[in-house]
């Protein structure tokens, strides 16, 4: 595997990256320790998480990914060699939320003592927040910079249009700029970030890292019929994707599978690791048994034939 450097900064990260928001939710702190450990022993470095995650589970408050990260990284330890990612802005309590910068000042120190670290390397806006001007969000992420409790900034579920202003008062004003963007992308859901932002990401070398990059499991195959939708906790969500578009999807990757002899989630990562604008994919597993086709889609390079099929089959225009 080769790294890949995330944008204009100095984080050089793997090309999967793991989502946290399965920590304290379909893993538990255990499941979750032998996860950790199998994703950094097979050579992979950034973790993404967030606050907020995994406050909808039953019985949660948010924090709970947080938390479970901070107690394997006291016991695992190698804090320089991992990157970790997470985020501020969403709802964690009736006066908790937002990008106000008293907000935003509070929110990371609670994450920074749930991570049980001194430093976030990416810190990145959730979902943004229309009610806090700009200029203030970016003025407490200098503070969190200029104390050293953070080293880059990221953006996720912004429009192009405030993405771009954010970006352009950041200049203006020398304050930092979003230096990540998190997108949703996957072989089913293009036409959002190739319409709308990826020529942002590349004009302003922007890092990317892609969320429900595995379509929530539709991308790996074992959802074929509304028959299998009982198969995890997060059956109900694929619901959507079992169409006509979907099951070509699923038939291209049968396909483009069997030329590698590799499973058919390994093949839809690998077809986002091989986009020129994304730096790496983040998926999520449950299992050891399941890191395998992490690491099979990092060391995979499809030829560009088994691109097309997959580009025409998934084409939106």
């Amino acid at each position: 595997m080769e790294k890949r450097q995330l944008g204009n900064t100095t984080l050089q990260v793997y090309p999967v990256a793991f989502g946290g928001n399965v920590f304290g939710w379909t893993a538990d702190e255990q499941r979750s320790f032998e996860i950790l450990d199998g994703f950094t022993g097979a050579g992979f470095n950034l973790i993404d998480t967030a606050d907020v995650y995994s406050k909808w589970a039953p019985g949660n408050r948010g924090g709970e990914s947080e938390t479970i990260i901070g107690n394997w990284l006291e016991k695992h330890g190698g804090r320089d060699k991992l990157v970790i990612a997470t985020k501020v802005g969403s709802q964690m309590g009736p006066d908790k939320k937002g990008l106000s910068k008293k907000y935003i000042l509070q929110a990371a120190e609670d994450s920074l003592k749930r991570l049980k670290t001194d430093y976030i390397d990416l810190y990145q806006t959730h979902y943004d927040d229309l009610d806090t001007p700009i200029e203030e969000t970016l003025e407490a992420y200098q503070q969190l910079i200029t104390d050293g409790k953070v080293r880059y900034i990221g953006t996720s579920n912004m429009s192009p249009e405030r993405l771009l202003q954010s970006l352009e008062i950041a200049e203006k004003e020398n304050l930092p700029r979003y230096s990540s963007l998190q997108p949703e992308y996957n072989l089913y859901a293009r036409e959002g970030y190739e319409k709308n932002y990826e020529q942002i990401a590349m004009e302003h070398n922007l890092g990317v890292l892609t969320y429900y990059s595995l379509a929530s499991g539709f991308l790996t195959g074992k959802y074929r019929s509304e028959e299998d939708l009982d198969k995890s906790q997060r059956g109900g969500g694929i619901r959507s994707y079992l169409n006509e578009r979907g099951f070509s999807i699923l038939k291209a990757l049968d396909e483009v599978s069997e030329q590698y002899s590799a499973d058919p989630a390994s093949i839809a990562l690998a077809w986002i690791i091989a986009r020129p604008s994304v730096t790496a994919p983040i998926a999520s597993v449950t299992s050891l048994g399941q890191l395998a086709d992490l690491e099979k889609a990092a060391r995979l390079k499809l030829g560009n034939e088994d691109i097309s099929i997959l580009d025409a089959a998934s084409d939106w225009k």
